[in-house]
């Protein structure tokens, strides 16, 4: 395989070369399969397991390898396999929350250059999920670029598009029908060679029938939509990277029922320009743009130039970004407590061991 089409640059081989193991060669990640790996070398695909090492020093699930990640390998002599010993520094991480009560960081896939935001036109079509994919985009440090699929199905498309342009803050947006074919060359363009594009949203939003048009085949199994709620169910069911014919690289991920953000506290003032804009001329810097005189976000609000929706989304975001902050504080407290009582533990030990050595109780 060619490592420029797989994205290889002097970013990666910079790092590959701080390694400085000469029987280490570069390799990325297609796919992940409970601690496998499947992975894309010069010399082919190869089937790969993790150094001990590695995975004892990782600090959590995301210092391991994720699909897209640049990996150094070590190839078995005469065998398909190779064995990963390091994963090289990511241009891009796409991760959220894990579900649950644990705060621990998901890597859905790394070093995506483009991110499509897929929205459906139909029952799908939700303004405020669309601010949440934002937010989740420009903290992965790749480039957004929004989807709202299913326009064979909506009679005021333009409307629509309108209302995303709106609230996207010069992200592109485009309208489509995966189904129909419609539109679908304008997506085309974002595939070169060397590239590597992601898909988010919703199960039943329609991802695979793109995905399969994209790659020119049904490689993607494609489920029904419940009439109910307009929601189906995940067809896709791993992660993995794929290549498109025409030039550069998918990772297709699962529909995604939940998705908490894994961000800074600020992270929402880039979907948010125009609130945080607004807050920049209140009267005073520590306003909760409530009940305070002299708001600038109250009184758009009030001339109808910012949407009160708009502006409850954003609130929640920065009280989910507050909460999750302190859940990571709280987290590496812990570990830094737990370590701390390690070496004690450690020191007591050798203590008691000199002890014995000089025949002290």
């Amino acid at each position: 395989m060619n490592l420029n089409e797989l994205g290889w640059s002097e970013h990666f081989a910079a790092a590959q070369a701080a390694v400085a193991a000469p029987n280490l060669v570069p390799a990325r990640v297609a796919r992940q399969d409970y601690g496998c790996y499947l992975v894309f070398a010069e010399k082919g695909e190869l089937v790969a397991d993790v150094r001990g090492r590695l995975r004892h020093e990782a600090q959590g699930p995301a210092d391991l390898p994720a699909v897209g990640d640049w990996v150094a390998v070590q190839p078995w002599p005469g065998e398909a396999k190779a064995t990963i010993c390091a994963v090289l520094p990511r241009r891009s991480c796409i991760s959220r929350k894990t579900a649950g009560a644990r705060t621990d960081e998901q890597v859905l896939a790394a070093n995506v250059d483009t991110l499509f935001l897929m929205v459906g036109l139909d029952r799908d079509f939700n303004p405020r999920r669309v601010e949440r994919y934002l937010t989740f985009a420009w903290e992965s440090g790749a480039s957004p670029v929004i989807l709202l699929n299913k326009a064979d199905l909506c009679k005021d498309v333009e409307d629509r598009v309108l209302a995303i342009e709106t609230i996207a803050c010069g992200v592109p947006v485009h309208a489509l029908s995966a189904l129909a074919g419609d539109n679908v060359e304008a997506i085309r363009g974002y595939f070169v060679e060397g590239r590597t594009a992601a898909f988010l949203g919703s199960s039943g939003v329609g991802k695979s029938t793109l995905i399969n048009a994209l790659i020119g085949e049904e490689r993607q199994e494609v489920g029904a939509v419940r009439e109910s709620d307009g929601r189906g169910r995940h067809t896709t069911t791993r992660r993995e990277l794929v290549f498109v014919p025409a030039g550069g690289m998918i990772v297709d991920t699962p529909g995604m029922r939940e998705l908490q953000l894994w961000a800074d506290e600020d992270a929402a003032g880039r979907t948010f320009g125009d609130i945080e804009t607004l807050a920049r001329r209140c009267r005073f810097r520590d306003c909760t743009h409530r009940t305070e005189p002299g708001c600038a976000v109250q009184a758009a609000l009030d001339d109808g130039e910012l949407d009160a929706g708009r502006l409850e989304s954003y609130r929640k975001q920065q009280r989910e970004l507050a909460y999750l902050a302190r859940r990571q504080n709280e987290s590496a407290r812990r570990i830094e407590q737990a370590k701390w009582k390690s070496i004690h533990k450690q020191i007591k030990e050798l203590d008691k061991t000199d002890k014995r050595q000089f025949g002290m109780q």
